[in-house]
C-alpha cells in the first residue's frame, strides 16, 4: 500500500496570493483573524479520519498563535515552514530568502518544540527564476522541499520540472517533492486547493490512484480558509481572484472527508524520507 502525503498550507484568508495586490501586509493585524479556528477544524477533521499530516505554516501565524502550533505538534502532525509572510520566493534574492527562512523557522520551532526540516514555498514560487533557492534550502539544513508545481499556471509553475521526487542540488541531501498533477479536459492541474474545490472529486481520486499504481505517493494540499464559507468577502479584489477564492467553500469539508477515507495518508517528512531512500537506491544502480 502506498502512503500519500496530506498537507495543509496554514495561512489566513487575507494572506493568499489572490489578494496580495488588494490587501496590504501592514493591514493584516487589523483584519479579522480566522486561521486559529479554521486550523482547529482541520485538526478535528484529521482526528476523525485517523490520519496524520504536515502543516506548512507561516512564521507570521506561529508568532501570533504559538498555542495552535503546539496543538498541531502534540496531535502527532509535522510542523513545517511556509516562509514568514507568504512572500513569493521569486520576488526575493538569495540573502533575503535565507533570512526569511531563518525567521520563520525560529518562530515555528519555538512554538512547536519540534525541529523544522520541511519547506513549501508560498504559491509554489520556486521555479526557473530561482536557480539559487534549492541551494539556500540545502545550506540551511532542510531535508526536503515541496515547492514545485510542474505545470503552466498564471500564478505559478515550472512546467518542465520533474513530476516525481528529485535531487535539486548535486551532492546535497535535499529532496524536492513536487505537487501531484491531475488531468481535466486535457489540461494538467495541481492536486489540491482551488482545483480540488472546483472540479469533481473524481479528478483528484484518479490522480491519486494513478500515482499509487505507479508505486508513487500522491502529494495533496489545501488551506484552512478553504473550509470556511463564512469568511469576510474582499469586494474590491479582481473578479477572477474572487471566483477562485470563494467558489464552493461550503463543499470543501465533505470532499476532504471522502478523499481521506478513500486512500492512505501520512506526513510529508515520512514520505520524503522514503523518496530519498528510493532516489539513493536508484543512484547506486
Amino acid at each position: 500500500m502506498v502512503v500519500n502525503a496530506l498537507s495543509v498550507d496554514v495561512e489566513d484568508w487575507f494572506q493568499v496570493g489572490a489578494f496580495e495586490n488588494t490587501i496590504r501586509r501592514d493591514a493584516w493585524d487589523s483584519l479579522e483573524h480566522r486561521v486559529e479556528a479554521n486550523t482547529d477544524k482541520v485538526l478535528a477533521l484529521f482526528e476523525a479520519g485517523g490520519v496524520k499530516a504536515t502543516f506548512f505554516t507561516l512564521g507570521w501565524v506561529a508568532e501570533r498563535y504559538p498555542a495552535l502550533i503546539r496543538r498541531i505538534a502534540e496531535a502527532g502532525h509535522e510542523v513545517a515552514s511556509h516562509g514568514w509572510d507568504h512572500q513569493r520566493v521569486f520576488t526575493m534574492g538569495p540573502e533575503q530568502f535565507r533570512a526569511d527562512l531563518a525567521t520563520a523557522r525560529k518562530a515555528l520551532e519555538d512554538a512547536s518544540g519540534t525541529r523544522v526540516t520541511g519547506y513549501r514555498a508560498p504559491s509554489f514560487s520556486i521555479d526557473r527564476r530561482t536557480p539559487w533557492a534549492h541551494e539556500v534550502l540545502a545550506e540551511s539544513g532542510y531535508a526536503y522541499s515541496s515547492s514545485v508545481a510542474p505545470v503552466k499556471h498564471d500564478h505559478y509553475g515550472w512546467h518542465d520540472a520533474p513530476r516525481g521526487a528529485f535531487w535539486p542540488v548535486p551532492g546535497a541531501e535535499l529532496v524536492e517533492i513536487p505537487i501531484t498533477l491531475a488531468r481535466f479536459l486535457g489540461r494538467e492541474v495541481t492536486t489540491g486547493g482551488g482545483f480540488f474545490r472546483l472540479l469533481p472529486g473524481e479528478v483528484t481520486y484518479r490522480a491519486v490512484r494513478a500515482a499509487n499504481d505507479a508505486a508513487r505517493p500522491a502529494i495533496f494540499y489545501f488551506h484552512p480558509w478553504e473550509i470556511d464559507p463564512g469568511q469576510p468577502r474582499v469586494q474590491d479584489a479582481p473578479f477572477k481572484s474572487k471566483l477562485r477564492h470563494y467558489s464552493r467553500l461550503g463543499a470543501m469539508a465533505g470532499k476532504l472527508e471522502t478523499l481521506i477515507a478513500g486512500h492512505a495518508w501520512g506526513r510529508m517528512d515520512e514520505i520524503a524520507s522514503r523518496e530519498a531512500e528510493r532516489l539513493k537506491a536508484e543512484r547506486r544502480k
